[in-house]
């Protein structure tokens, strides 16, 4: 390469360069990211404090990457740049056989796990309820088949078996019962979350253990709402180019089901489906509205009450239970910060369901807040005052 080639390269270089150092502080900062389904960071608030902290710059550096210019594009097109060197992952994400996309499972630092485990076991021995725990292991575990040869990701059965080794609660095998179906659609290829039908399976091994009567595949109206959705899988891996997933629902809102969200500033009856989240990105939230902290659900039907402590997987599963429960409560411990045993005392509870993602048990520190060492503060709290 002669010298005027290499100057007219590094000139192109250092203008691209320049283009997007300009554009980043021209252009208005976006808040909320439709295809990612999250809030973006916002520029931070610059301070010595937090300079010599070290805050600051990781903030920036945060800030930079979520705003960067035409960021969508390029990621999309650094996807398409790794699929053609013959690598079939990107942003954690593996491309895998017929559009299946599949993240990566990285194994968490065992104390994590122990101490989530620690803070049930605690739950459990101080409960006069009946406490069942189960895990969820996700497509790459069940389905791992589809992964592309030699995928380094780790064992999320190996998670499962570490904690149920160490857990007093009632175990429940969610693992096996996916497994059997595991060539079926019970996991949406761009999204982390089981189908309907994943949860569907999973409903079946949560009667085998409770003894209730499991129902048939084909007892249920199976009713497609809609085949255009993308989930969260698909917005941060960049392979934008894969088709949509299918979403059903097998359980009717026939009106006998009363949902309240005690997490809004005024509780207000929502219905079981909202299907106003189909016509936007986020179409999972259709199930149940999407994250809250405390639900109540009145289904109308006789039988025992459950309390669940769960993340977002349990939202289309709880259609299904509405069948054999006369009340199902529903707590998110990233947004429920009250004492949880003591919520689960006052209301009598016949039976108390801890039920996670592997992915999500694996790193939620909220799940400390199982411990009833909360109620009995709040208990000591009260009398003080």
């Amino acid at each position: 390469m002669n010298r005027l080639a290499k100057i007219v390269t590094v000139a192109v270089f250092l203008g691209f360069i320049g283009l997007f150092f300009i554009l980043l502080p021209v252009l208005p900062d976006v808040e909320f990211s439709q295809q990612e389904n999250r809030y973006l960071q916002r520029l931070p608030e610059f301070s010595l404090t937090a300079l010599a902290e070290g805050s600051f710059t990781a903030d920036f550096e945060s800030y930079t990457t979520d705003q960067f210019p035409f960021r969508d594009a390029w990621t999309a097109l650094k996807a398409r740049c790794e699929l053609l060197s013959g690598k079939k992952e990107n942003n954690g994400v593996y491309y895998c056989g017929d559009g299946v996309l599949i993240t990566d499972f990285e194994a968490p630092a065992g104390e994590t796990v122990d101490g989530n485990i620690d803070a049930l076991n605690a739950w459990a021995a101080y409960s006069e309820t009946p406490i069942y725990f189960g895990l969820i292991p996700g497509a790459g575990d069940v389905q791992s088949y589809l992964l592309p040869d030699n995928a380094p990701t780790d064992s999320q059965q190996a998670v499962i078996d570490r904690a149920y080794g160490r857990s007093q609660a009632v175990n429940i095998d969610i693992a096996a019962a996916l497994r059997q179906h595991a060539d079926e659609y019970i996991f949406y290829r761009t999204d982390h979350h089981w189908t309907s039908l994943g949860a569907f399976y999973a409903y079946q091994a949560l009667c085998g253990a409770w003894g209730f009567p499991a129902p048939d595949l084909a007892s249920y109206d199976r009713q497609v709402v809609s085949d255009a959705f993308y989930g969260t899988t698909y917005s941060s891996s960049g392979f934008s180019w894969v088709r949509p997933d299918v979403m059903e629902t097998f359980v009717p809102d026939d009106g006998t089901v009363t949902l309240t969200d005690y997490g809004s500033p005024e509780p207000a009856t929502e219905p079981m489906y909202d299907t106003s989240f189909l016509q936007v990105k986020d179409k999972y939230s259709m199930f149940l509205g999407g994250n809250t902290s405390l639900l109540r659900v009145d289904t109308g039907h006789d039988g025992p009450s459950v309390l669940i402590v769960r993340d977002s997987y349990t939202d289309s599963l709880v259609p299904f239970l509405t069948a054999n429960f006369s009340r199902i409560d529903l707590v998110d411990l990233r947004y429920y910060k009250d004492s949880l045993a003591r919520y689960a005392d006052e209301n009598g509870f016949d039976m108390i369901l801890v039920l996670y993602s592997v992915s999500n048990f694996s790193t939620d520190r909220n799940l400390a807040l199982l411990r009833p060492i909360f109620f009995a503060e709040d208990t000591n709290d009260e009398s003080n005052s």
